[in-house]
């Protein structure tokens, strides 16, 4: 009992630690706790599949207690060197995990006894300068993921990349600053480390934080300008993947073509194609019908999730850290679908995925006359009434079948007040964006307090020409500006 009270403390002060819960999780099956030892394995989540399916030494999982014991009990020694321990230990763990477990750790795939991948964390520096003709080149295209900065401190990024079946050879990670629950999906996000295999299939991990490792990594350039051109792809993928959803949840089949998407007014699921959208539309389509085919995975644990937490389910995608997916070639990174959130309190209007925040704009408002609920996006109108200039500004959309909406406005100082009849009103920069960015049938949801403060817009924003046949010229809008 004496360990699982240390390891409680730990998780407490590192919930993000799924090691850690994991372990903790083991302690309470052995007491005989069950409901409390699934909550745990719960909260453990993928790293519970790996180690539970693997075989993995007892002395092993023995020697990554005995750290976080110590850890735990030697924890005013200060936040950054908890971190770096549970780092090495991570990756120590991770690394040596059978191929089978984590392709791509040995040489080959399908044999138990592959060559098992060295820890290179915290000794990177001495390694590269011990072996520097088998350092691995980083390749000329990368694979690319993002997770929250405290994640990628705790190693957990790390987890999910190796224990993916379709790792590549090399991998770079981009972190995501947090702001409550939330994860900030900047441009330029920062590079957080890059993972690769050598020739002889060991695999090398290099850190380009400087509070994690203490080195001097390779020129990060054409890593950070292959990242830029990652983060615009995922962000178009994510318009397709949750128009062709949303199309699917209102039409019953998903799309047979781009077309069908882009339809004249009201059939504009989308505001608008670019070439990426034509290139990658077959491919994620079939991605789409995959998925739908594909059996439900293993239940979990059977566990009611703690108060304040994010389950798993339609509307919340991928890991709550690691964001929607992988970010592979197969499915795009964001995968839960996009959602719109209106905080009331803030004056902010968020685009989210899951838990990251792509989008978070000011926006004017109507006080008490503003609703609080969930709506979903019905009529998407260009120049709503004729006019781009007029009150409702040069686009619309209703929320639901109600007399508001989400629309531009031609009183640009009532934006961050409470101005309007009830209506949301956007700059016009702001909602031609939103406009080409939420497909008809997004979920709308407005409530107080939910939202951060802090501002996410691009320099450059998303594509947002419509094409002219998304007027509606046959109906008046009558709005409550």
């Amino acid at each position: 009992m004496k360990n699982s009270q240390h390891l409680k403390a730990y998780v407490q002060m590192h919930p993000d630690n799924k090691m850690a819960w994991y372990l903790l999780g083991k302690e309470y099956y052995k007491n005989g706790q069950q409901g409390k030892a699934n909550y745990c394995f719960n909260q453990a989540g993928e790293v519970y599949e790996a180690f539970e399916h693997s075989k993995v030494p007892a002395e092993m999982l023995k020697e990554y207690e005995d750290g976080l014991l110590q850890s735990s009990r030697e924890r005013q020694a200060g936040r950054l060197r908890t971190r770096r321990v549970l780092l090495a230990f991570m990756l120590l763990l991770l690394l040596l995990i059978p191929a089978a477990v984590a392709p791509g750790l040995g040489q080959e795939q399908e044999s138990p006894d592959g060559q098992a991948a060295e820890d290179t964390s915290g000794a990177l520096t001495e390694l590269l300068a011990a072996d520097e003709d088998k350092t691995p080149a980083v390749q000329p295209i990368l694979s690319f993921t993002a997770a929250g900065a405290d994640a990628v401190a705790g190693g957990q990024g790390l987890a999910d990349i190796l224990q993916n079946a379709q790792t590549p050879s090399a991998t770079a990670m981009l972190s995501m600053e947090r702001s409550g629950k939330w994860l900030l999906w900047k441009k330029k996000l920062p590079l957080a480390a890059t993972l690769a295999k050598s020739e002889d299939g060991r695999v090398v991990y290099q850190s380009y934080n400087p509070a994690v490792c203490d080195c001097q990594p390779p020129d990060p350039a054409e890593i950070k300008k292959q990242a830029g051109q990652w983060q615009e792809k995922q962000e178009e993928l994510a318009v397709l993947w949750s128009a062709m959803r949303a199309y699917k949840t209102g039409k019953g089949a998903l799309p047979d073509s781009l077309q069908e998407l882009v339809k004249p007014f009201p059939a504009n699921w989308l505001g608008g194609i670019t070439p990426l959208m034509k290139e990658e539309f077959a491919p994620l389509r079939g991605t789409a019908s995959g998925l739908a085919a594909v059996p439900s995975p293993s239940p979990q644990p059977a566990v009611t999730p703690a108060a304040g937490s994010t389950g798993q389910d339609e509307t919340s995608g991928g890991s709550l850290e690691t964001g929607s997916g992988a970010g592979g070639a197969e499915t795009p990174f964001f995968t839960a679908p996009l959602t719109i959130i209106v905080d009331k309190q803030k004056h902010r209007l968020a685009v989210t995925s899951g838990n990251i925040i792509l989008r978070n704009y000011a926006v004017g408002l109507g006080g008490d006359n503003t609703p609080e609920g969930n709506f979903v996006i019905r009529d998407k109108v260009v120049n709503p009434n004729g006019r781009d200039n007029g009150e409702f500004g040069s686009r619309g959309m209703q929320l639901s079948d109600s007399n508001y909406a989400i629309h531009g406005t031609n009183e640009p100082d009532s934006i961050g007040k409470d101005e309007s009849l009830g209506c949301i009103r956007m700059s016009r920069k702001d909602v031609e964006e939103l406009f080409a960015m939420v497909p008809m049938g997004t979920k709308v949801q407005i409530s107080k307090g939910v939202l951060p403060e802090e501002l996410v817009l691009p320099e450059v924003r998303f594509p947002s020409d419509a094409p002219p046949n998304q007027t509606n010229p046959h109906k008046v809008y009558h709005w409550l500006n």
